[in-house]
């Protein structure tokens, strides 16, 4: 299969090495130095299990729209920040109007996929998570990843309202599965959507406030049923979304986090390195839905303005 992985971070980069190393072919669009690092000198990636260094096809966005033809790409992933989907469809508008290739989002959050089904409409919107994969860009062109690194996906919202992407989706798997990259194929893929949103709004924004790593958050008495507090509210906004999240994936997904290694989330790397972070693609669907259940999320809008004050991201309410 062709691909084009946008937004070839760290996480980008390590799943487009995979599938490049299975024989797959991959246009990795990037940005800055580190784009400038890929078409000079190459990606390096290192992972426990996993070594890649090697040349790569790199190129922008606008590179990308002026010169391949969209149709050439079997699969478009979108591994960007959430809070550059809008932008990044925008710029894309015209180039993607003139294709009929899917975009997946393995990104943060659970509205991306509605903003790229307003792009290019709901038979071409693939859900994706990126899930159990810890990766950074330790400097431009290398990245640094742990985890068992999976990706799920599915139709979005779900296979029963958008049919007609199931026997790609099979094959997708089956290429997953030559690339060494675990997979599952949900047929709700807003379900499995919300749940990991359980861990990345009761842990990211934490993690990001305290400075500290998962492990360090998890065995803390208290921040730990400050993690479940949240869970808690994150799964009565996914209800409130139509989503069926019980109490039984709250203390799934919890009992999850506590076992995971000590590992530095993303929104904690973004703060350390002085980037803007993903508070409003994490934390904002769930103080939203919440409050118009009329049921506030608290505990989530409490970590949130602490964070924005911390690291003066204010956003507004």
């Amino acid at each position: 299969m062709k691909f084009a992985m946008i937004g070839a971070g760290g996480i980008g980069c390590y799943y487009a090495a995979k599938l490049v190393n299975a024989g797959h072919d991959v246009v990795f669009v990037a940005r800055g130095e580190h784009l400038k690092a890929l078409q000079k000198e190459g990606l390096e990636i290192t992972h426990p299990d996993f070594f890649f260094s090697a040349p790569v096809s790199a190129t922008d966005i606008q590179g990308l729209c002026n010169d391949y033809n969209g149709n050439d790409f079997d699969l478009l992933i979108l591994a960007s920040k959430g809070s550059t989907t809008s932008s990044i469809m925008d710029q894309m508008k015209p180039w993607l109007d003139a294709c009929d290739t899917p975009v997946v989002s393995i990104q943060n959050g659970v509205m991306n996929e509605g903003i790229i089904a307003n792009a290019v409409g709901l038979k071409r919107t693939i859900g994706g998570l990126a899930i159990r994969i810890g990766a950074h860009v330790l400097e431009p062109g290398k990245i640094e990843a742990t985890g068992k690194a999976q990706i799920d996906f599915g139709a979005w919202p779900s296979e029963s309202a958008n049919p007609q992407l199931k026997d790609f989706l099979c094959e997708l798997g089956s290429v997953f599965d030559s690339a060494d990259i675990p997979n599952q194929h949900y047929e709700d893929v807003s379900y499995a959507l919300w749940r990991k949103l359980l861990i990345n709004n009761a842990i990211n924004p934490i993690t990001a406030l305290t400075m500290k790593d998962t492990q360090t958050v998890t065995k803390d008495p208290v921040l730990k049923q400050t993690v479940y507090k949240i869970m808690q509210e994150t799964a009565r906004a996914a209800r409130c979304s139509n989503v069926n999240m019980t109490e039984d994936d709250v203390a799934e997904m919890f009992n999850l986090i506590c076992e995971f290694d000590a590992i530095k989330t993303s929104m904690l790397v973004d703060r350390e390195k002085g980037r803007p972070m993903e508070i409003q693609e994490i934390c904002g669907p769930v103080i939203d839905y919440c409050r118009q259940a009329g049921e506030p999320a608290t505990t989530t809008e409490l970590i949130c303005h602490l964070l924005q004050h911390a690291s003066d991201q204010m956003i507004e309410a």
